[in-house]
């Protein structure tokens, strides 16, 4: 029997209010590592209409002027204008900051002085910087390994962007949200159902004054500049059928820190799968990588990725736990929904031995601490927005599928077999 069922992720522009927040949070964690790869951040920014506050715990030898670092990363989302009620040079910036409590930070500090060279005793010796869990997860349901509501919904939401900062649609503000509603039959996309694009705009676009003007003036332009160019690698496209909504209210011109207040961490689903996949809870944005609430949950990606990428499932979650100060992972759990090609019990057991889960080794595996550094200064505030996962616009570590080749000489056989 044919199942057929709809699901539905959304996305936010870099101009939505939390994600300002994000962006400076992992601003000022590129700053301080680019400096001091040593630096414990974890970095929390609220925002509202003319105001931004900085807060926190940091410990840290980078000197860092955290005001000018708000300002210059507001000014490249787009706010620009105090009369869009928050400006990069007009807004008020307060900063309120704490040092990491040692309790905390004593079951890790071992792998800031240990770090370059770290041996096996070592890597056991590194605890995790707090206990939690991460997911990481992946399917074949586009290019990029990725679930393919929420990789439309973050294209949509980059074009929206780009179309406003290259001049194609001028009259867009920086604020806007994504939502787009995938048709399933039997675990696999069919079509498109709805897609709704809510975005910011000038009081007035071009002289048209009627609004019902406007909003159909909307529409037309992003539907041909923003949603039509999404589609081009897929085989899934919109038909007569889909529904195609824009600003449903029929406007959007207050908006961005002055329509609603923002905070760090807001939008961990945004962040990561579109509720496609389970979320441990923890928030990625400024925090530096001994926090294995970022640092595990792109392990988690990378490990799952390189599963699908070779062809031993078509989708796979990975979950993985820690405790405080422990370095190895107190569990893990791979799940391929049925669509494994070998026993689970093996696939993980290959996993275990070949993929490093200790806090330290993913630092040391993906460069974790001096990836700023090596790329002008910033590289974290670059996945603050549009997601933290899939990105085919970014050289990230944990979206490599350089296990691919090891996974398939050690499992295929057993494919073979069965």
């Amino acid at each position: 029997m044919t199942r057929r069922y709809l699901f539905t992720s959304e996305s936010v522009t870099e101009g939505h209010p939390d994600k300002i927040c994000d962006q400076i949070s992992d601003s000022i964690l590129d700053a301080l590592l680019t400096q001091d790869p040593k630096s414990r951040v974890a970095a929390e920014v609220v925002v509202n209409t003319g105001l931004v506050l900085i807060t926190g715990e940091i410990t840290s030898q980078a000197q860092v002027n955290f005001v000018e670092v708000a300002r210059k990363k507001i000014a490249e989302i787009g706010y620009t204008d105090a009369g869009n009620g928050f400006s990069a040079n007009s807004c008020s910036v307060l900063v309120a900051l704490d040092e990491q409590s040692a309790d905390i930070a004593q079951g890790v500090d071992q792998a800031q002085e240990t770090r370059e060279q770290i041996s096996e005793e070592e890597l056991d010796a590194i605890g995790a910087g707090d206990q939690g869990l991460m997911f990481g997860f992946a399917c074949n349901e586009t290019p990029e390994l990725m679930p393919m509501p929420i990789s439309l919904a973050h294209r949509m939401s980059r074009r929206l962007a780009m179309v406003r900062k290259n001049g194609e649609l001028p009259y867009l503000r920086p604020d806007g949200k994504t939502q787009v509603t995938v048709i399933y039959e039997n675990g696999a996309p069919v079509g498109i159902d709805t897609i709704l694009i809510s975005t910011q705009h000038t009081p007035a676009i071009a002289d048209i004054t009627d609004n019902l003007a406007v909003q159909a003036k909307i529409k037309e332009d992003v539907w041909e500049r923003v949603v039509q160019p999404c589609f081009a690698d897929l085989q899934v496209k919109p038909d007569e059928n889909t529904r195609f909504l824009v600003n449903p209210t029929g406007k959007f011109v207050i908006g961005g820190p002055q329509g609603d207040s923002g905070l760090t961490g807001r939008k961990i689903i945004v962040d990561t799968y579109g509720g496609y996949s389970r979320h441990g809870g923890g928030a990625f944005s400024g925090k530096d990588p001994t926090k294995v609430d970022r640092s595990a949950a792109y392990a988690c990606r990378y490990m799952a990725k390189n599963i699908v990428a070779a062809g031993l499932a078509e989708k796979c979650e990975v979950q993985i736990s820690y405790a405080i100060g422990v370095a190895r992972p107190v569990s893990l759990t791979i799940d391929t929904f049925g669509t494994g090609k070998v026993d689970e019990d093996k696939l993980l057991e290959v996993v275990q031995k070949h993929f490093e889960l200790r806090p330290a080794g993913i630092i040391q595996t993906f460069n974790l601490q001096r990836l700023p550094g090596e790329r002008g200064g910033r590289f974290y505030q670059d996945v603050a927005a549009y997601g933290h996962l899939g990105r085919t616009d970014l050289d990230l570590p944990w979206e490599a599928t350089d296990k691919v080749q090891l996974l398939k000489e050690a499992l295929l056989p057993a494919v073979a077999a069965v």
